[in-house]
């Protein structure tokens, strides 16, 4: 009986540093939410319970967090450069890679935010949500706007990457990448750039102290309202990082763009069976 017992802890121990390190890729690659997969994963809230008491809810939420959070300092400050790296060099294809992973997720979130029932205004706040981010990324689009970094954008950079995880769906890469802030910041990080690593900091913390109580308050009065909009939320934000045009360069640019697509999908469907097949340890 032991013996049976212990092989589910392991697993889970492993299925949870790999996560953990899937959400700090989302947490730095573009057009990926970390709060998006923390939700996807279910420790969203208990991440947003420590974040809104974290003195009352340490010593219970932090032991169940430590494999997550190994996981997610080694996909943030490990692998993220890497693949950066390769969404660089192959834009496109890592891309929709990436809206494959997002869209294979989507049943996933889909089943969390039923979980208390739908109404007619979980969907009519779900659409709400997609609306405001199709017109919010839309506009920073066409804008192009760029700006040239200091200490109060770093400021912002930090409010943003906070904002991603406490909001699930808000990609701080997506708000940073038209203004020309998602590189130098992300590249502050990779090389513990101080300049950079203070203010984003400060930035994260206060939007932490100022934002996680609200937040989590929200989820608890308006579970399937806030829910619906995260879907709504994460559809509009990744129709928006789609490359459409690359599929009209050649046949065989489309066919390697849909290969990777799947690929995603499959992978984010695989990572969801074996997500509910892996007991949670309570």
């Amino acid at each position: 009986m032991n013996q049976r017992t212990s092989k589910p802890s392991v697993s889970r121990l492993v299925l949870q540093v790999f996560q953990g390190a899937l959400i700090g890729l989302g947490a730095v690659l573009p057009g990926i939410s970390g709060g998006v997969l923390c939700v996807v994963f279910g420790i969203y809230k208990t991440i947003m319970e420590l974040l809104s008491n974290p003195f009352k809810n340490f010593k219970t939420h932090v032991p169940k967090l430590i494999p997550i959070i190994i996981g997610g300092g080694i996909g943030f400050l490990g692998i993220a450069n890497l693949l950066a790296y390769f969404l660089e060099k192959y834009p496109d294809t890592s891309v929709c890679l990436f809206v494959g992973l997002i869209a294979g997720m989507l049943p996933s979130l889909f089943r969390e935010a039923g979980e208390q029932g739908r109404t007619s205004g979980s969907f009519f706040s779900m659409g709400i949500a997609m609306a405001v981010i199709f017109a919010l990324l839309g506009w920073l689009n066409v804008a192009s706007i760029v700006i040239t970094p200091n200490f109060g954008w770093y400021l912002f950079c930090g409010f943003c990457l906070a904002l991603s995880v406490i909001a699930p769906g808000m990609s701080f890469s997506t708000l940073l990448m038209p203004l020309g802030l998602y590189t130098p910041f992300v590249d502050g990080i990779g090389h513990l750039d101080f300049s950079v690593l203070i203010p984003g900091g400060i930035g994260a913390l206060a939007t932490v102290i100022c934002l996680a109580k609200a937040v989590n308050a929200l989820f608890d009065n308006y579970y399937n309202l806030a829910f619906h909009a995260i879907i709504g939320i994460v559809i509009a934000a990744t129709v928006m990082i789609i490359p459409f045009d690359s599929f009209t360069v050649s046949a065989g640019h489309t066919m390697t763009n849909l290969f990777y697509l799947v690929i995603g999908i499959v992978a984010a469907l695989v990572l969801d069976y074996f997500n509910q097949k892996v007991p949670v340890e309570k």
